[in-house]
């Protein structure tokens, strides 16, 4: 069963992304380089990355199926959306849920998991 199973950038803890059953199924991101800086910075940068990982497997942000969103302020979902609204395909939108969280870095505003057919 494991051959069916492709898991990329382990660490101790977690895959980046593990690829199963024809679909690959991203580790939750959060900014590295806007750390620090607004919802739309790291949105960016977040959804930027989301692009590169998925291209790895082999697919893209039109196979998106499901999508989570966690803000550390939801006063800063219609900043968030705007920044999703220009990224995601007109027909790759996946099912969302979007909710009000606490993140492990107080510096992080945002972390974005996806899971995308290939």
């Amino acid at each position: 069963m494991n051959g069916d199973i492709v898991r990329r950038e382990q660490n101790q803890r977690m895959s980046l992304a593990v690829e199963a059953g024809g679909f690959v199924f991203l580790a939750g991101l959060t900014a590295v380089e806007t750390r620090g800086g607004s919802v739309t910075e790291q949105a960016r940068e977040i959804l930027r990355r989301i692009d590169h990982h998925l291209a790895k497997a082999g697919t893209s942000k039109a196979g998106l199926v499901s999508a989570q969103v966690w803000l550390t302020d939801i006063a800063t979902f219609d900043e968030f959306n705007g920044v999703w609204d220009n990224w995601v395909a007109d027909a790759g939108k996946p099912v969302r849920a979007c909710v009000e969280a606490r993140l492990a870095d107080p510096a992080l505003n945002v972390e974005i998991m996806v899971t995308a057919f290939l």
